[in-house]
């Protein structure tokens, strides 16, 4: 297969479909907004620890399924596999873990090493 082409299990959202993609993703974000909830974001990548407290050092995400290099500084660094854990982390060091009822929704690109199923992309 040609390098031009994007990686198996992946595919481009072209002006159309980032559109409609859009539409989606504003239509979550208002019933969100609607019932109370606040969105919330974390960084892409997270110190590998983070991962290996919340899943598990033997889990099949961590053993398996990560993308995870070591940094210039010789930090351990992992593409989030998975949100909930980046999202416990910034709840609990930003101070706001003591705020229940917590009311937050989160989403973005998540990073995991599997093989593509029909029907499923990466």
């Amino acid at each position: 297969m040609s390098k031009l082409q994007p990686v198996r299990g992946t595919h481009d959202l072209l002006p159309g479909d980032s559109r409609a993609h859009r539409h989606v993703m504003d239509l979550a974000r208002s019933t969100a907004a609607l019932y109370g909830y606040e969105e919330m974001s974390t960084p892409i990548f997270e110190f590998t620890e983070v991962f290996k407290r919340t899943l598990g050092d033997v889990s099949d995400i961590v053993t398996k399924e990560m993308y995870t290099f070591q940094d210039k500084g010789g930090e351990w660094i992992t593409l989030r596999p998975e949100n909930t854990a980046g999202v416990a982390r910034a709840l609990i060091s930003g101070g706001l873990s003591q705020n229940l009822p917590l009311k937050y929704f989160y989403g973005g690109p998540m990073f995991r090493y599997e093989r593509p199923q029909k029907g499923r992309l990466r």
